[in-house]
This record gives structure tokens, C-alpha cells and sequence, in this order.
């Protein structure tokens, strides 16, 4: 079986200013994930895909070489899907090979543990899934303290309606949140019509604390804490 890792980094980055390469405890964040998959045994290659050509010179060495993002898929209304359905058609012809499977890991998930990514993907495989994603706990729980306008009745309601009322956040069904840290596929899913969601789509669970997702400067103070924390142990 052959696993390609997939690591996409675009420029102008919204909410923090070239997160992709701030410097975080002394090294570029993006380094924290292609370090990190490089150590991963059962991932074959590796690519970047990136329209940035500081991030492709910082980060390209050792990985599947294909080159800067074409301009199409370089705005922020492009699906991540088709960036990373691209890098695997590139990276395939490139290598003169089909992947039978392919993980994403995102950048901006820097405290993921190896222990993530091995159980994630041992999960994917035991049960034959099509696809795996992997979560968290949500904060706030859609049959509970979620609301929405209504703007048909005009009125205030909870998102998720149920016969059943709930009082207390405990006692209404679990949910979570996509956390973006984790994507696997097997290549005919990743590339047919349902890629996220459908009959044989699974999730993995990891903790809150593994799960900030990096998208402005106050997660990464509290990232950088937890590093610190850990170092100082």
C-alpha cells in the first residue's frame, strides 16, 4: 500500500500575518508537521503545496517537489480538497505512481502527537473506512446552547430541534468538531463525489488540548504555552 502525505501552506494567511512560517520556538511552524511525517512509517512520500515561494524554499527539502500552486487554486474561496486532489495528481505523475491512500496534515496543528496520526490511521485501516477525519469535544452543543434566528417563525430556537428538551449539556446528544488536524483517504474517495461525508466516513477523537487549530495570534500564544509548559516539565 502506498500513503502520500499531503501538506498545504498558502500565502496571506487572514488572521495571523505568514503563520504557515512564524517563527515558533525557534523554528517555522510548518516545520512541526513535515518533521512530524517524516517520522511516520507508513507514509511513502511526502508534498507541499504551496503558492508561496518563501514557503517553498523553506520547506521543500526532502519532499515530493511539484512546484508553486497554480493561481486557481490559490484563493480563499478554493475548496482544500481540490488543492490536495491536485498534489496527489502531480505528485503521482511525477513519481510514475497511483497512491493507494492519502493523509493531509494541516500546518496550523502543530501540537497533533505522532500517537495521533499512527492510531488515526490504524483505525482507517482496521475498518476499512473510506475516509477518517479527526475531532474534538465541542464547546458548545447544538441541542443545547446553540441558537439561531428563525427566520420564518421569527423567533430564537435552538439550532438542533428535538421532542426531547435538554437542561443541561450532559444530557444532550455528543457532538464534535472537526478540528483540522487529520485527514486520511483512500484515493477513490478522495477523488469521487462525496470525499467528506458518506457511508464509511470515520472519525478520530483527540483531546482539546491537541486540537487548537492556529488561525490568529491568540492561539498561537496559547500554543507556544503549551510547548513551553511541556519543555519546562
Amino acid at each position: 500500500m502506498k500513503t502520500l502525505c499531503t501538506i498545504c501552506a498558502r500565502s496571506n494567511s487572514k488572521g495571523l500575518r505568514d503563520k504557515n512560517i512564524k517563527n515558533l520556538l525557534n523554528k517555522p511552524l510548518i516545520f512541526y508537521t513535515t518533521e512530524m511525517a517524516k517520522k511516520i512509517n507508513f507514509i511513502n512520500n511526502i508534498t507541499l503545496s504551496t503558492d508561496s515561494s518563501r514557503i517553498y524554499n523553506i520547506s521543500k527539502k526532502g519532499l515530493v517537489d511539484i512546484g508553486l500552486r497554480p493561481k486557481n487554486l490559490s484563493n480563499d474561496y478554493v475548496s482544500k480538497i481540490d488543492v490536495i486532489r491536485h498534489a496527489t495528481l502531480k505528485s503521482e505523475k511525477i513519481l510514475n505512481i497511483k497512491f493507494d491512500n492519502i493523509i493531509d496534515l494541516d500546518v496550523t496543528s502543530p501540537l497533533r502527537s505522532k500517537k495521533d496520526i499512527l492510531n488515526s490511521y490504524s483505525k482507517f485501516k482496521i475498518q476499512d473506512a473510506n475516509n477518517l477525519f479527526t475531532v474534538c469535544k465541542a464547546k458548545k452543543n447544538p441541542y443545547f446552547n446553540m441558537v439561531e434566528f428563525n427566520s420564518i417563525t421569527s423567533k430564537v430556537q435552538v439550532v438542533k430541534q428535538n421532542k426531547k428538551i435538554f437542561y443541561s449539556r450532559q444530557k444532550a446528544p455528543r457532538v464534535y468538531e472537526m478540528n483540522a488536524s487529520i485527514y486520511i483517504w483512500k484515493r477513490q474517495t478522495l477523488f469521487s463525489k462525496n470525499p467528506l461525508f458518506n457511508d464509511k466516513t470515520l472519525i478520530y477523537e483527540m483531546p482539546f488540548v491537541r486540537s487548537i487549530d492556529i488561525d490568529n495570534q491568540i492561539d498561537f500564544e496559547m500554543v507556544k504555552w503549551i510547548m513551553l509548559k511541556k519543555l519546562n516539565k
